[in-house]
């Protein structure tokens, strides 16, 4: 579905264009020899901007608006839920990786468990930045770029990669978190604007009264829904949000690269918050958009639909940038963070580098990224198969190790390093042939449960693994000085973090009670 840019909309997106190479290069150029987590000065603002930025990749603008458009409000549980979640990170998680002085999540592993658990999570790590983080994103990105400027699809893919590649490999982490929080903006705001233009076509055409699905504005539905029901998403939600809020490299860089611990609180508590409007600016147009174009779109072009009938010339223009930048943001941090991993944790292993020799060699695996991203983006053009299947259900499923691991390494001081070994490998490869069997129907199609419900079933299995191996094996030997095992000393739990997360819980408690 082409959309009709005038000229007013392509000068909008040229000084979009210009707006971020400016940011990117011009304000870049004094991020120093860290451009893995420039310098650690972030402030909180800066840690909750970046990270909204980087999650609301064109799979949440796109895909929140579809899943608007075919299920109604039980799309927004994936937002609002994430508190939780965020919560877990900045309280529990954060306090030990700041104490640890980690650069990157497998060497907390290796502080905790030894060289074996941090060489599966530097291999798990990098291969899901390449599918997850940048061969995904390209490809959804692509496909809609591709159609907005009548071009073929791997011409928009090389260009976005060209785009995301320059600035990142340059500037480093500074460029990747002051373009994120530019393009926060552009989102937002463009989002917003289509929000309420959909919404007073919607009253003003009295389509508010159309008949819709049962269960449309309910956030939980009964087990008869077979993909969205309360247990999928009350148990499945959790196994996933576990490993991606608290454990990703590219989500938890930002918080690695905060001033201070409290800054980083504060920062994940500031992207909690903004998760409370992400429902109303990003699935709503998709509910909305049911209701107006149902009969002239699919739920795969809802977004683009809205663009295209509702957007008046200019304002176009915008949302086109808004969806580039959901989508170079989200590049630009896979691209630093599989440089950060690949650079410090495997590059590390064979040669001793020094800080311009480490600089030097960032810049070029930020360049191999993008290119072998490339190469996974032609391979999901040509897979056959749906997009959103592949990156939802294989991390949904490949999630449960993790989510095991990291869970009790901070909240249960008995796990030892063969059960996080038995559950690592041993679970890891379970998890992994269970994908692939569910990804190819085998032994027959509806064998299997929906994704999230298999998540849950993975974690419990893999749970009752690490407690069984645990108890029966010899606990770890007591090191009085290990900082993984650590919290900040002296920054107890803060009383006025603690005050905005109640806050941020009572606003989601009444909202799940009026949409109950």
């Amino acid at each position: 579905m082409n959309i009709l840019l005038t000229g007013v909309d392509g000068i909008v997106l040229v000084l979009y264009l210009v707006a971020l190479f400016v940011l990117g290069f011009y304000l870049g150029r004094n991020g120093g020899k860290d451009i893995f987590l420039g310098g650690r000065s972030l402030r909180w603002w800066q840690i909750g901007f970046s990270m909204f930025s980087a999650n609301a990749g064109p799979m949440m603008l796109i895909g929140m608006s579809s899943l608007g458009f075919s299920h109604g409000v039980v799309g927004a549980n994936f937002e609002w839920l994430a508190w939780i979640f965020l919560l877990l990170l900045a309280m529990f998680f954060l306090p030990r990786y700041l104490s640890a002085g980690i650069s990157t999540i497998p060497q907390y592993l290796l502080h905790r468990y030894g060289k074996s658990a941090y060489n599966f999570l530097v291999i798990y790590s990098l291969v899901s930045i390449l599918v997850v983080w940048l061969g995904s994103a390209l490809y959804a990105g692509g496909l809609v770029i591709s159609q907005v400027l009548g071009c073929p699809l791997m011409y928009a893919v090389a260009l976005i990669a060209l785009i995301a590649t320059s600035y990142t490999a340059v500037g480093g982490f500074r460029a990747v978190v002051r373009t994120g929080i530019f393009q926060s903006v552009i989102i937002i705001l463009s989002s917003l604007i289509l929000t309420i233009l959909a919404f007073n076509r919607m009253v003003a055409t009295d389509a508010v009264h159309h008949a819709v699905p049962a269960d449309f504005w309910k956030l939980l539905h009964g087990t008869n829904d077979p993909e969205y029901s309360w247990v999928a998403i009350l148990a499945g939600y959790p196994v996933v949000a576990i490993y991606y809020w608290c454990a990703d490299q590219t989500i938890v860089q930002k918080m690695l690269g905060a001033k201070d611990l409290r800054e980083g609180q504060y920062g994940a508590l500031f992207i909690a918050a903004l998760k409370i409007i992400t429902p109303f600016i990003f699935l709503l147009p998709g509910i909305i958009c049911f209701i107006l174009f149902r009969d002239i779109t699919t739920a795969d072009n809802a977004y683009i639909t809205l663009v295209k009938q509702l957007m008046p010339a200019g304002f176009r223009g915008l949302c086109i940038a808004a969806l580039i930048a959901a989508l170079i943001d989200t590049v630009s941090s896979g691209l630093n963070s599989f440089s950060t991993v690949f650079t410090l944790d495997v590059v590390a292993q064979f040669r001793a580098t020094n800080e311009d020799s480490r600089l030097r060699t960032g810049r070029w695996v930020t360049v191999l990224a993008s290119l072998l991203a490339i190469g996974i983006a032609a391979i999901f053009l040509y897979s056959g198969k749906g997009l959103f299947e592949i990156t939802q259900g294989m991390v949904s499923i490949l999630a449960p190790p993790l989510s095991v691991v990291f869970l009790a390494s901070i909240f249960w001081k008995r796990t030892n390093t063969k059960a996080v070994l038995t559950v690592l490998y041993g679970g890891g490869t379970i998890c992994l042939l269970t994908g692939l069997c569910y990804l190819l129907n085998y032994p027959y199609k509806g064998f299997w449960p929906h994704f999230l419900l298999l998540s849950v079933y993975l974690f419990m299995g893999l749970a009752i693994l690490i407690v069984v191996v645990s108890w029966l094996t010899p606990p770890l030997p007591v090191v009085a000085d290990n900082p993984a095992a650590a919290t900040v000393e002296g920054l107890g739990p803060s009383r006025r973090v603690w005050a905005g997360w109640a806050v941020l819980a009572a606003v989601m408690m009444i909202i799940y009670f009026l949409l109950r």
